[in-house]
């Protein structure tokens, strides 16, 4: 069967996507776009739902397109060519690679998390409150993957998890790490009822990073650059650590100060686990 093939930007298919971009059609649809190879061969693998994949032969950068083709129709997505033109106009991208999906939103809530750490020894989590720069969000996403985290609870939410400049910052690792979305409030009730340590990252803490234990169960807690965290954590904490700053800046991107955190964390579990 051949693939529907668009030829016009005003077909109402192209419309449904350029709507996307706006987070109240992503909430009303719970519909997002993923776009480019590496996204959604993640999402893919990861059993994400699939609704649309959009194709444009003309600008694939590789070989590997037709198996990811046959791998979404095979995952019941419906597969519609398009011309460049109106590829162009439905791409997000500089550079597109001629291929757009649109997925069904997943269930992120702290069940999700709750599965992700079920028999872990010392859940290694972070918490991301009001973070407004959706790259940064993707990037710490792409962070926590890296670096082995059970999971991301966004607080408070400032831009969701779904906006497309998140999926392509996280470079698909949004549908690889368990991510869940909630209150401050449910979160901190939700840490302290499993016995997991919070650790707030503020740069008015007296203890540096590197100085404090991260080998438990613990949730590194980070907040928005420009106002930090709020009261709410900076009070509930167990205890708050700072990175050294040496020059003229007083704090660093969030995404940069979690990847630090992070890294410490899994340092200092990699020496334990060698002894």
């Amino acid at each position: 069967m051949k693939p529907l093939l668009i030829t016009s930007s005003a077909n109402p298919k192209v419309k449904d996507v350029l709507h996307l971009y706006e987070k109240r059609h992503r909430d009303a649809t719970q519909h997002f776009i993923v776009e480019g190879y590496r996204e959604i061969l993640r999402a893919l693998d990861a059993k994400t739902a699939l609704i649309q994949l959009f194709v444009c032969e003309e600008l694939f950068l590789g070989s590997n397109e037709q198996a990811l083709i046959e791998k979404a129709t095979k995952q019941g997505a419906q597969i519609i060519s398009c011309h460049e033109s109106v590829f162009r106009k439905m791409s997000y991208r500089d550079r597109p690679d001629g291929l757009i999906a649109i997925a069904h939103a997943f269930e992120g809530t702290l069940t999700t998390i709750e599965r992700a750490i079920e028999g872990v020894h010392s859940p290694l989590l972070v918490v991301a409150e009001a973070i407004e720069k959706p790259g940064n969000l993707g990037t710490i996403l792409r962070t926590s993957d890296a670096a082995g985290a059970h999971g991301v609870i966004v607080c408070d939410r400032c831009t969701d998890i779904y906006n497309p400049n998140v999926v392509r910052a996280s470079v698909g690792t949004l549908f690889t790490v368990p991510v869940a979305e909630a209150s401050s409030n449910e979160t901190v009730s939700w840490l302290r009822s499993r016995g997991i340590k919070m650790v707030a990252a503020t740069p008015h803490s007296p203890k540096n990073y590197f100085d404090v234990d991260l080998k438990g169960p613990i949730a590194i807690i980070v907040g928005a650059e420009q106002v930090g965290l709020s009261p709410l954590w900076l009070e509930q904490a167990d205890i708050t650590v700072k990175i050294p700053m040496h020059g003229a800046a007083d704090s660093l991107n969030v995404a940069q100060a979690t990847t630090i955190l992070l890294y410490e964390a899994v340092r200092q579990r990699a020496s334990t686990d060698s002894l």
